[in-house]
């Protein structure tokens, strides 16, 4: 009945649709969808469901893997997993076996927002230290942010209505997608080169987080924290906070905040200079009236005081002076002369001549003393060489060679001959005479017995 039939046993059809579904599909797939019926058995696997809005598909993350995810999975959360397709052969059930789960969606970009404000704080880079202060009055405010947004309709508005003289530089650059951040960060890096103004405002209407995430990348931070110039940042709401709000000097909860926090109010500032006027002008007017009553006091002493009376005075007081001076002179004059004449006296009594005269006579006998001492040393020393010089002659072998005496020597090797048995028949000789030396050849050798 069954002949011509293959019949499969539900083992083998289980197990042969788990190879064709992994075979059919890549090694490796994303999937991304909500998670749903999530299970944690004591074995440390995972087993939950991927759903969106119309289809599920059942998974398991096998606790190898499930070590390594850096967050806790729940029902409902938005993920991201990379998984192998496969069945599940005891139930028959199709199912994914993941490798590996992200968070999806603003989970994944507020995981992205953590750890970069983590490492970015830990670089010191959200420190108080680093936080410039912002100026009372600036001389130009730059705007960065998009020159179609209401953010920056709100911040003119503002500085209109708050501080219409305020100058303002507009710094157009996209505040949304891929191309925002390295461009808002270049447009910074601009800004601080050129100089243009006293402080910057960085500024985006509101938004989502992935709309914001412009502000939350890390070459905007790092433009931020390297700018010379202040940076006042008034990015979304009042309730959104991005990386770029810790680095900068100062946050403003929305960017109409940002203008308010720069522009002094002009009704505010016209009141206190009125203040300021009626106390300068009150105190123009007391410094005027102190100044008058003190002119008026001077042109009475002057009129007490005249000038051609204290000119008598002192030329009268000059002249006593004079005399004064001339009599002084004279008596001092005279006091010196007489001082003058005692010192001379004194000098003539001591005068030193005498004295002189008897240190010339001593010189000389010293001399004549010391030249006959120099003459007999001269002549012992004279003799005591003579002597030396006899003694010396007597002993030297000069003088036994001088009465006609010779020294023989072998040549070869210098040796002073003493017995005619030490030399042979033919060997050369060397005699020393008084004047002179002879090269011999001996041509026979005596003994003293023969």
């Amino acid at each position: 009945m069954n002949q011509g039939r293959e019949i499969y046993t539900v083992s083998r059809l289980n197990n042969e649709t788990r190879l064709v579904l992994e075979a059919g599909f890549p090694a490796q797939i994303w999937v991304e969808g909500e998670i749903s019926n999530l299970a944690k058995p004591s074995s440390g696997h995972f087993y939950f469901s991927l759903k969106d809005a119309s289809a599920q598909v059942r998974c398991a993350m096998f606790r190898m893997r499930n070590l390594r995810l850096g967050f806790k999975p729940e029902n409902g959360m938005q993920v991201l997993v990379r998984a192998r397709v496969s069945l599940y052969e005891g139930r028959g059930e199709f199912q994914l076996i993941v490798e590996q789960m992200e968070e999806a969606g603003d989970g994944a970009l507020r995981r992205a927002f953590e750890v970069l404000k983590q490492r970015l704080a830990a670089e010191g880079l959200f420190e108080s230290e680093c936080k410039q202060a912002l100026p009372t009055l600036p001389k130009r405010i730059g705007v960065v942010t998009s020159p179609t947004g209401a953010a920056i309709r709100d911040i003119l508005s503002v500085i209109r209505r708050r501080f219409p003289a305020m100058p303002v530089v507009i710094y157009p650059v996209p505040v949304q997608g891929d191309d925002a951040a390295p461009e808002i960060a270049r447009t910074i890096s601009l800004a601080d080169q050129r100089q243009d103004c006293d402080v910057i405002i960085v500024a985006r209407g509101g938004g989502s987080l992935e709309d914001l995430w412009a502000f939350n990348d890390e070459v905007v931070a790092r433009a931020i924290h390297q700018c010379s110039l202040p940076v006042v940042t008034g990015i979304g709401h009042e309730v959104d906070f991005t990386i770029a709000d810790f680095v900068a000097d100062q946050r403003a909860p929305t960017p109409s905040a940002a203008a308010e926090l720069l522009t002094p109010d002009q009704n505010d500032w016209q009141q206190q200079l009125a203040t300021h006027e009626n106390r300068l002008s009150s105190r123009l007017w007391d410094t005027l009236k102190r100044k008058r009553e003190k002119l008026q006091w001077l042109e009475k002493r002057l009129h007490q005081q005249h000038p051609e009376q204290r000119l008598r005075q002192q030329s009268q007081r000059l002249d006593e002076l004079e005399q004064r001076l001339l009599r002084s002179r004279r008596a001092l004059m005279r006091q010196l002369q007489s001082r003058l004449a005692e010192l001379s006296a004194r000098l003539h009594r001591h005068t030193p001549d005498h004295h002189l005269a008897r240190l010339d006579a001593a010189r000389r006998q010293l001399t004549q003393r010391l030249l006959a001492a120099t003459r007999a040393s001269l002549e012992g020393a004279q003799h005591r060489l003579a002597s030396a010089t006899r003694a010396l002659e007597a002993v030297s072998p000069l003088a036994t060679l001088s009465r006609g005496y010779a020294v023989a020597t072998r040549l070869e090797d210098d040796t002073i001959l003493r017995n005619a048995a030490d030399i042979r028949q033919g060997e050369r000789l060397v005699v020393r005479l008084f004047q002179g030396r002879l090269i011999c050849t001996v041509d026979e050798t005596e003994t003293e017995r023969q």
